[in-house]
């Protein structure tokens, strides 16, 4: 009995999210004959939800492509890969690989990485709360072991690298909408998210502060993540990388690996 409810439970699932599958036999109405039009408006109750949850979360895409043409994306991607929790905060992080494969899209290879960042602010906004690192604690550590440091980075830390204007975009058509950001199409733009208090910061950053923040983030000591910010850029200053370490609230801890 077990198997054939959990068979039953997988079938309304799939019914439930695709438009196209048959209403499951064993849903019935009061008077115990089948509902297909119950099970329809529930459907597109169902379907009305998870769309609304993505807006939400992914406001600059809803300006880019237009509410109506995002609508209807967001039906497909909720057809093709349906939430696997009940939690809707949870729901959307794959949009992105999701746009990335839309042959529609193709001509605007822009959008996954607008689409990372957006996500990317949702995760930060939601992360554990931990105490940054106090420059106090960085300064207390002898200079010739400076090198040897590993940073814990902020739960709330995250990064993202890309070869458009995504910060410009994201800024433009979400946080910025009325101050006439100009874009440029050809400028790729990393950005690091931090959340030190309640709001989550954007910092921009240069192309070696973004390979410096990935290795830190990868578990590099200090002296081998200026060694990889330095082969992207040679005017990779590693005091300002530092500096912007601890003003953001990126780290949470140090401590030296002299292994």
């Amino acid at each position: 009995m077990a198997e054939q409810a959990s068979v039953s439970s997988a079938d309304f699932a799939a019914a439930l999210m695709r438009a196209g599958l048959p209403v499951p036999e064993d849903v019935t109405g009061p008077d115990g004959a089948p509902a297909p039009k119950r099970f329809g408006v529930y459907r597109n109750n169902v379907i009305v939800s998870l769309t609304e949850a993505l807006m939400a979360t992914y406001p600059a895409l809803v300006r880019l492509l237009g509410e109506e043409y995002f609508r209807a994306l967001a039906r497909l991607y909720v057809s093709a890969e349906p939430p696997s929790s009940p939690v809707l905060l949870t729901y959307g992080g794959s949009f992105s690989t999701f746009i990335a494969g839309f042959p529609p899209l193709e001509g605007y290879p822009y959008l996954p990485d607008v689409a990372r960042l957006e996500w990317a602010w949702l995760e930060a906004y939601h992360a554990a709360d931990r105490v940054p690192l106090d420059p106090a604690q960085l300064a207390a550590v002898p200079p010739e072991q400076l090198g040897a440091l590993r940073f814990m980075l902020h739960p709330a830390c995250r990064l993202i690298m890309s070869s458009y204007p995504v910060l410009d975009l994201v800024r433009a058509n979400r946080f910025e909408l009325e101050a006439g950001v100009e874009v440029d199409p050809g400028q790729g733009q990393s950005v690091l998210l931090t959340r030190p208090g309640i709001d989550v910061i954007l910092h921009p950053l240069q192309a070696g502060e973004a390979a410096f923040m990935a290795a830190l983030a990868a578990g590099d000591r200090l002296a081998e993540a200026a060694g990889s910010a330095l082969a992207v850029d040679l005017a990779f200053d590693l005091a300002t990388a530092i500096g912007l370490l601890l003003r953001s609230g990126a780290a949470c801890e140090c401590q030296i690996d002299l292994a």
